[in-house]
């Protein structure tokens, strides 16, 4: 056998115990007389003892040991004297009597220890070397546990995980599709799912009744550091449900995880309508973790003579605690960080209401101290507080602000990545309208039934209608989303045509959902979570690259495998996408 234990579970008890183990070299210590070498696998670390007093030859053997070798050490457990109280098996080294080289390694692009010296780039390309650090294996070991809970849970409420196709239709869902031709059916193609959304529709036609599965899904589209071309999602959907069913449920599955994992009680699941969570913080999905609420300041800024305000559609502000002492170069830095291309406001108005309760202010000229009086009420500014204002149109201004809310929370230490704060946001539109395509687009996705209050307007005034869509947010993160489903033929088609399809498309595109419903679908409903975001977030972080195995760059390329790539002329002409060659 390669080993009797592994590195991380031997103590002091095992002291006088004769054992084998085997592992990579993370490091080596030639003290002359002596040498030290850590052994690492995945479970910890132990040291390895060799003396020339006991072994001479096997001390040699031990000074030629590279970074990343991997051995086997056979030898006693004895009492280390020098011990290590930031390790599990720090009591206790191997004396070792036998050393295998079972494989040699060349000396690493970076060094493979928890703080290293390799950029993103080298790690991604190496990716399986970055694996062996314990952040990154550590990431892995979390998502397992994430994995195993969301199945115990579910499973355990009568969940059952069925898995769907992943060589299906294109249908358009929002997002470009990963197109796959196909050999057999020439000048046809499969499309990779955006979502198991209409199979998991079908299983509930089905009767199957609860439904999960942790599923990946991909997405042709621009990345940034939460996205990826493939994805994973704990897919779910249950029947004979309705909004608050399912809210019950998911919240019940969010508590659970974060107490078994982060051992965190959550106590309360705050609900926001759309537009609140818009008017108030300028993002459906907002971090409510801190304060600073929007203030509308139109009626106390405008009409002062001062035609930034005067001539804008909105005025508002919010109140960064602590911050009237900010310097002017200070300030200056948060005017021109606001007129970044990433967040494109034309500037930013400050109001300093200082520690006695006076104010000073960019705008002095133009507005009096009641004025600045009235703004402080607005946005319920204290003193020693920073009031920042924007104006403009309302989307691009609430979106500005909002950035701008997140960025002094990043500064001033308020995005705790401890602390959890979900908030489910509800209430969506359930159509946007596209100035590019005059045409109106599903917020979410085709198959969102609308509010019953709000049905009779889906003929009349569609512009105003109110899904049954509900997203979980976490820390100012989506980590879930879902809707009440349409489950009737015509309310479906009456959908489609809002989305500019012709009964032609429609059917083409999803006439096998519209004859399913004509077979007692029942009303159904569900929720997506974004099982890399919301590992991340779980494991303190935002970014979820370090918490996929193998993940993609922001090109999405997989730089340690080198694809995508090209491929052969002859598995082309395979497929119908080039003229056979040796014609």
């Amino acid at each position: 056998m390669y080993r009797s234990h592994n590195c991380g579970e031997l103590n002091i008890s095992n002291v006088g115990e004769n054992v084998t183990l085997s592992g990579w070299v993370q490091k080596s210590r030639d003290l002359g007389a002596m040498a030290f070498v850590d052994l690492r696998d995945r479970y910890g670390i132990t040291q390895l003892a060799f003396s020339n007093e006991k072994d001479a030859g096997l001390m040699t053997s031990a000074q030629k040991l590279g970074r990343e070798f991997v051995i086997q050490a056979t030898g006693t457990v004895i009492e280390r004297a020098s011990k290590n109280k930031k390790i599990s098996t720090g009591e206790i080294e191997i004396e070792v009597s036998d050393l295998k080289i079972l494989n040699k390694s060349e000396l690493p692009p970076f060094t493979i220890e928890d703080e290293t010296d390799g950029g993103e780039d080298i790690r991604m390309k190496y990716r399986y070397l970055d694996i062996r650090r314990n952040p990154i294996r550590n990431n892995l070991v979390l998502r397992h546990k994430v994995a195993q809970e969301v199945r115990n849970y579910l499973s355990n409420v009568d969940f059952l995980e069925v898995e769907t196709p992943y060589l299906i239709k294109s249908t358009p869902e929002g997002a470009r599709d990963f197109i796959v031709p196909s050999r057999m059916n020439e000048g046809q193609f499969y499309a990779l799912p955006q979502s198991p959304q209409t199979f998991k529709q079908l299983l509930m036609i089905g009767g199957v009744d609860k439904y999960f599965q942790i599923v990946k899904c991909f997405r042709d589209e621009d990345l940034r550091a939460d996205r990826q071309p493939e994805f994973t999602q704990i897919d779910c959907e249950m029947s004979f449900v309705e909004q608050e069913d399912i809210l019950g449920i998911f919240e019940g599955l969010t508590r659970h995880l974060l107490k078994k994992i982060n051992n965190v009680d959550v106590a309360e699941f705050p609900r926001m309508d759309y537009a609140t969570a818009m008017k108030l913080y300028g993002s459906d999905k907002p971090d409510i973790r801190f304060d600073m609420k929007f203030g509308k300041l139109n009626d106390v800024a405008k009409n002062k003579g001062f035609k930034v305000f005067d001539d804008q559609e909105l005025v508002v502000g919010i109140s960064v605690p602590g911050c009237a002492n900010y310097s002017r170069k200070q300030l200056d830095k948060l005017i021109e960080w606001v007129k970044r291309p990433q967040i494109g406001a034309n500037g930013l108005i400050w109001s300093k209401h200082n520690e006695d309760g006076s104010f000073k202010s960019s705008v002095d000229k133009f507005f009096s101290t009641e004025d600045l009086t009235q703004w402080a009420e607005v946005v319920d500014s204290k003193p020693g507080d920073l009031i920042l204002v924007m104006a403009g149109g309302i989307d691009k201004t609430r979106k500005a602000l909002g950035d701008l809310r997140l960025h002094m929370a990043e500064t001033l230490g308020l995005r705790d990545p401890k602390k959890f704060a979900p908030l489910w946001v509800v209430d969506f539109p359930l159509l946007e309208w596209d100035e590019d395509s005059e045409r109106f687009h599903a917020m979410h996705h085709p198959f969102t039934s609308p509010k019953v209050e709000d049905m009779h307007l889906l003929a009349t005034d569609p512009g105003k209608v109110r899904a049954n869509a509900y997203d979980l947010v976490m820390n100012g993160n989506e980590i879930g989303g879902g809707s009440i489903r349409i489950h009737d033929k015509n309310t479906q088609a009456t959908m489609f045509t809002h989305l500019g399809f012709t009964e032609e498309e429609a059917k083409k595109q999803f006439g096998f959902l519209m004859d399913a419903f004509e077979y007692g679908a029942p009303p159904h409903g569900g929720i997506a979570f974004g099982l890399d975001r919301l590992v991340a977030i779980m494991g303190g972080q935002e970014i979820i690259r370090d918490f996929i195995a193998f993940p993609k760059n922001n090109s999405g390329r997989d730089v340690m495998i080198d694809s995508p790539a090209t491929v052969s002329d002859e598995q082309l002409v395979d497929l119908s996408l080039k003229l056979d060659i040796k014609k």
